[in-house]
């Protein structure tokens, strides 16, 4: 699409903040008013429409295809959205563990340990770990009190965690980052790791390079997203 207008700004009104196109409100792809929940998003996503050159590249707009999200997909299924992004809790990565080799299993132990046990303590939960991949059923207090969690947070916040769940596969890593308990690198890393270990037994490969560069820069911006939520 091309680009039909000079300049974005932002407004405040008595139902939000808002983005205007030429003194136009931003609306959402399904006609909804974009209606924003502090400055800073309101900001950040003008400043993507402020951008864009002569054609409109959405995928450099992250901020604002994560708001058109929570207005447009979670906040009219908010209960079916938010149990999908529970779920992962069923099957989290951290709860299964290699068999070996030792220096995986201890690497396993010295990054993921330590989100379980904040986990533990954050939300007062137990978790089953395993060896191999057979799944493991957790404690249903434990799915419960997550899945409490994730109900609790805001549509714009669902929006987010949503990609960063399911790009980690990680519950518990995606709670931590909505609650600020680290930074996107420690988390990737984390999330990371049994991939980052095969690379340096084997080599990096080409395509598998270029796909978690794709998988970071999503998750990247989903992180950066819930900071700005926050405002």
């Amino acid at each position: 699409m091309k680009r039909f207008y000079r300049n974005a700004d932002t407004q405040r009104d008595e139902d939000g903040w808002q983005v205007l196109l030429d003194g136009r409100a931003l609306r959402t792809p399904a006609r909804a008013s974009l209606i924003l929940p502090n400055d800073a998003m309101a900001e950040a996503i003008a400043a993507e429409w402020r951008a864009q050159g002569e054609t409109i590249d959405p995928a450099r707009m992250t901020a604002t295809g994560f708001a058109n999200a929570a207005i447009d997909q979670v906040a009219p299924h908010r209960g079916t959205f938010a149990a999908e992004v529970a779920r992962y809790a069923q099957s989290d990565l951290l709860c299964y563990r290699a068999d070996g080799p030792a220096s995986l299993v201890a690497r396993q132990a010295l990054l993921w340990d330590p989100w379980l046990d904040w986990a533990r303590q954050r939300y007062d939960v137990a978790f089953r770990v395993t060896h191999g991949i057979m799944h493991v059923r957790q404690p249903d207090e434990t799915l419960d009190r997550l899945a409490a969690a994730v109900g609790a947070c805001d549509d714009f916040t669902l929006a987010a965690l949503s990609t960063i769940v399911s790009l980690t596969g990680s519950l518990v890593l995606g709670l931590a980052i909505v609650d600020a308990q680290a930074d996107a690198e420690t988390i990737w890393q984390a999330a990371e790791l049994d991939a980052i270990w095969q690379a340096e037994q084997w080599g990096e490969d080409a395509q598998a390079q270029q796909q978690a560069a794709a998988h970071r820069a999503q998750f990247d911006a989903a992180v950066a997203f819930c900071r700005i939520v926050r405002g």
